[in-house]
């Protein structure tokens, strides 16, 4: 009973509220949809522009927003598996979508309940081998094992579990945007690392002139 009842915490609360009408849809996870602008999105999570972050600028936009629903929920008892969701954009279109699942309504779930209830929505898993290129999400943990996948040719969904916390994240993603904002990210390291000589040249030059201006106001104030 007690499993039973937790399988159905995750069904109803802790995936997508319509099942029936998004099922096999790998471009929703719950109210959210892959290509949704950063202000509607912010707009249904009561987010403010300061939640959001900057990743990189040039040569492309890429944005980041962390929602935490125990916030949104905290004046309830609160049963949703989800601990946070974070929401990458590109360009301000919504491409990445990360959901932590941890906490009570997480125990005693394994790797085969989550497959079992997930694959309610998004059709039959596979179960690939874990490849060089899979979601690596789990920062906090290197050792994250994927542990199943549907895809179609345009998006992911990748289910991963952390061995560290044994917590499991579920990532929804756009392959295309996703390759541009990878790819955009890496430009964006490369240019800042091209750049490091010349920044460090002009940082160098303004603290002398500083210390000369900082040097000749004290020696017109000096007195012997």
């Amino acid at each position: 009973m007690k499993r039973m009842h937790q399988l159905t915490i995750v069904l109803a609360l802790s995936l997508l509220s319509s099942p029936l009408v998004l099922a096999q849809n790998l471009s929703k996870y719950r109210t959210f949809s892959l290509g949704m602008h950063l202000a509607e999105l912010s707009k249904q999570v009561d987010a403010t522009p300061g939640q959001v972050s900057v990743i990189c600028q040039s040569p492309a936009l890429i944005q980041e927003l962390i929602w935490w629903p125990t916030e949104f929920y905290a004046s309830a008892e609160r049963s949703d598996a989800v601990e946070q969701i974070r929401f990458s954009f590109f360009d301000r279109e919504l491409y990445k979508i990360i959901a932590t699942y941890d906490g009570p309504a997480m125990q005693g779930l394994t790797a085969e309940d989550m497959i079992q209830v997930i694959s309610a929505t998004y059709g039959d898993a596979v179960r690939p081998p874990v490849q060089a290129n899979a979601p690596e999400a789990l920062s906090y943990d290197a050792a994250g094992t994927q542990v199943a996948l549907w895809e179609n040719s345009q998006n992911s969904v990748t289910l991963l579990r952390s061995s560290l916390s044994m917590s499991f994240q579920l990532i929804v993603l756009s392959k295309q945007l996703d390759g541009q904002a990878e790819a955009a990210i890496a430009e964006a390291v490369k240019q800042e690392h091209e750049s490091a000589p010349e920044r460090e040249v002009a940082r160098l030059k303004k603290e002398a002139l500083d210390l000369e201006k900082t040097r000749q106001a004290n020696l017109k104030a000096f007195r012997p």
